[in-house]
């Protein structure tokens, strides 16, 4: 070898690649240092490196350079509005009239791509993969988990566009003749499209990804740790501080645009209820009052109360809605709820894709409707998917994609048909007035709506409640999803410090009076559309990014059901017993102590034996024992270093489970615990229970799951995408592998590898 090197050395031309084989029987390749070091991953075990290779300090920082450009930008745009709100407002106008016409085919076909990709990952086989290890179940319940879904994308927007919405598609339609019958069973339809399937798929995209790289591979809760796999270490530099001012900004102007919605609604509540002036002065006194909510839940630590807050939200828009429904026609709003959905099912489609090309002044009702939701998701898109991650760990893929997309979504098509239908009945009634209010003025429209329903005062005052209470949990979720993705911060269940959620909630204060200032709600949609542009970018690179990730899952799992026959599947059967064995295993409900005496005598014995001989033959293989901190009892993990490889992974530990409450053995006992061995591999438990065994039946377990690993890795070798696990390509040729150091496991497992050998 050292001739051969000599010999290339000496001339010019660049050597052939050379492939050989190592002694696991895994290709072994030459790698450019400096190509290397900033490759994106390619194995499942570069991929492990992620959080050492995102993370710089143990704690949260701010990011000094995401936290000034974005303040800067922000502030930049609030200053220009303030001072020349006219030539903004006109400005904006420009570009969002240039946006529509030359790039809505982009919004749209964006949307339209996001949507097919989460059904795909739901209905493919890696919809069972879950945010966290395999062995991770959920934290809520599923009712709790649907609330806070439907709590999280929802805000007061949708109050203000449930009325204003249908009426002017009634009146103005982009493709039928103004107040046909073509156009009223289009006019609620088209505004439940826009609250539809199309902004929750964007919320699940950024929301799995974001928890699936948190919860499995131990990342932080970031839109930047969801691009690792597709930017390797460049994300921890310029390029993932570029992606977070991108999703920062984005998501200041759209939590901006809803507080300015919603302070417009608003004032006029008030203003009824308390005859207070209307104007911007009761505007920006209603922003003031989000602003201070903020500051009281960071510095009196009432964050309890503002989840009480969002609760009470729910049940206060439950209860309008059930008085609109029952003092208004009953009937007709539940036989209308049911057309619409269905025409909204069948039509689903075409209005994905439609961008009224053929259609005079398509491109301004485009910029005017369509495009502005999609803009609006976009801009919400890592606000709401960052929540939705934090309350999602232990749901599969496939259960989060589809209720995200369903279950809120019935909630949000149940709001707009309500107030929707109920405005199409007056207007259908010959009520022009309020129909021409409802267009020119949509806040007055809405209150004007409630006036009409008996003890108005009552819902008036119901109904600006539940506004109140979506506009204040949106300014205070807002405020402290900023303040995250302006800063860096390891753990996914840490938020960012106080003071910078007191300076975002003042910061899009400051936006939301300006946008109020430069000409109110159509101000505010033509910001959101400019500014959620770079947010597009985004979606795209994180379906790039999740998707290969992805195909190393499929490779794994295809991998592994490549084994011998003596090898058990994932999760599967159990090691052979004997019939006795397995009987005294049914009988039997070890105790801690129990357990932890099972372990010092038969399981350490074993592993200690294997791992000898691992040595022996030329392995590096090292055992490493640490005591749970719950359970007390030693946590045993066997390392079979694999070089640039998937390291073997081998681990026993306890786990607690409840004692069956049935059986044909009565069994006397004092709790209703008692605790199972496991084996853990890098992707979690396996399923079954190593309690009975003898130290010869361990070690043969041992080596099932080797042989089982060194299948997997054969599999990864034989496939050409480097993005499918294949080693990195060759480049100058072959050098000796130097052993590393032992890596701790890429998942998580009950305990890390870790502490002293046993003697």
């Amino acid at each position: 070898m050292a001739d051969q090197e000599k010999k290339q050395g000496a001339g010019n031309k660049r050597p052939e690649p050379m492939v050989e084989r190592s002694k696991f029987g895994v290709p072994e390749r030459r790698k450019d240092p400096v190509a290397e070091e900033f490759r994106p991953p390619v194995t499942s075990t570069e991929l492990s490196k992620g959080p050492a290779e995102l993370v710089e300090y143990p704690g949260p920082k701010v990011n000094w350079r995401v936290f000034i450009i974005s303040a800067i930008i922000i502030l930049a745009f609030s200053i220009w509005a303030i001072v020349v709100p006219d030539s903004a407002a006109a400005s904006m106008r420009t570009a969002v009239s240039w946006i529509s016409t030359n790039l809505g085919w982009f919004y749209v076909l964006t949307v339209t791509l996001v949507v097919l990709f989460v059904l795909w990952v739901a209905f493919s086989k890696e919809g069972s993969v879950r945010l966290g290890p395999d062995h991770s179940r959920p934290q809520y319940n599923l009712f709790t988990w649907v609330a806070m879904l439907f709590a999280a994308g929802v805000g007061i927007d949708m109050l203000f566009y449930s009325v204003t919405g249908p009426i002017t598609q009634y009146i103005t339609p982009p493709a039928a003749d103004p107040q046909s019958a073509a156009a009223i069973q289009d006019a609620v339809v088209w505004t439940m499209f826009h609250y539809g399937i199309a902004g929750w798929a964007m919320y699940a995209l950024l929301g799995m990804a974001m928890g699936y790289f948190a919860y499995r591979w131990g990342m932080p809760l970031s839109i930047r740790a969801a691009l690792y796999p597709l930017l390797g270490k460049r994300v921890r530099g310029a390029a993932g501080d570029v992606i977070d001012i991108f999703a920062l900004v984005g998501t200041v102007f759209g939590v901006a645009t809803s507080m300015g919605i919603g302070v417009v609604l608003l004032n006029v509540g008030f203003s009824l209820l308390f005859g207070l002036p209307e104007g911007l002065a009761l505007q920006i006194a209603l922003v003031l009052v989000a602003v201070i909510m903020t500051i009281a839940a960071c510095t009196s630590g009432v964050d309890k109360g503002i989840r009480l807050i969002s609760e009470l939200n729910l049940w206060s828009a439950g209860a309008m809605m059930l008085y609109i429904l029952v003092t208004g026609h009953t009937s007709f709003l539940l036989t209308a709820m049911v057309e619409n959905i269905g025409r909204f099912v069948f039509t689903l489609p075409e209005r994905t894709l439609q961008t009224f090309a053929y259609q005079e002044g398509g491109a301004d009702w485009m910029a005017s409707w369509t495009l502005f939701f999609w803009a609006f998701w976009l801009a919400w898109g890592p606000f709401v998917g960052l929540f939705l991650a934090r309350i999602s760990r232990g749901r599969t893929l496939r259960e989060f994609v589809i209720a995200a997309i369903t279950a809120p979504v019935l909630c949000d098509f149940f709001i707009v048909s309500i107030f929707g239908n109920s405005a199409m009945e007056k207007v259908l009634g010959g009520n022009t007035e309020f129909a021409n209010l409802a267009v020119e003025s949509p806040e007055h429209g809405w209150y004007a709506l409630l006036e009409m329903f008996p003890g108005a005062p009552f819902l008036i005052g119901l109904a600006t409640l539940s506004g109140l209470l979506f506009y204040l949990t949106s300014a205070n979720s807002g405020a402290m999803i900023m303040s995250n993705f302006s800063s860096s911060i390891p753990d996914p269940s840490v938020d960012g410090a106080k003071w910078l959620r007191i300076f975002w909630a003042l910061v899009t204060a400051v936006l939301t009076v300006a946008m109020l200032v430069a000409g109110g709600v159509t101000t505010m949609e033509h910001a959101t559309l400019i500014f959620a542009l770079p947010v597009t970018i985004i979606a795209y690179l994180v379906m790039a990014s999740f998707s290969k990730v992805l195909r190393m899952e499929r490779a794994e799992r295809e991998g592994t059901v490549m084994r011998r026959k003596t090898v058990a599947a994932h999760g599967g059967a159990a090691p052979e017993k004997t019939w006795r064995q397995r009987l005294a295993h049914l009988r039997a409900y070890p105790s801690n102590k129990a357990v932890a005496q099972f372990v010092d005598t038969v399981i350490h014995p074993a592993l200690v034996e294997v791992k000898d001989e691992f040595r022996q033959l030329g392995y590096q293989a090292d055992l490493t024992t640490k005591p749970n901190a719950e359970t007390g009892i030693d946590e045993n993990t066997l390392l079979v270093h694999m070089h640039d490889h998937r390291n073997f992974h081998y681990q026993v530990a306890a786990v607690e489970a409840p004692v069956p409450a049935f059986g044909a053995r009565t069994v006397a006992r004092e709790v209703d615990v008692y605790f199972r061995l496991e084996v853990f591999t890098q992707t979690g438990t396996e399923g079954y229970d190593l309690m009975g065994l003898d130290k010869q039946q361990v070690i043969n377990d041992v080596l099932d799951r080797y042989e089982a690993h060194l299948s997997f890795l054969q599999y990864s070798s034989e496939r050409d995408l480097a993005s499918v696990l294949t080693p990195p390509p060759p480049t100058t040729g072959m050098i000796p592998q130097v052993p590393k150091e032992p890596e701790k496991p890429n998942r998580e497992a009950p305990g890390e590898a870790g502490g002293d050998e046993k003697p």
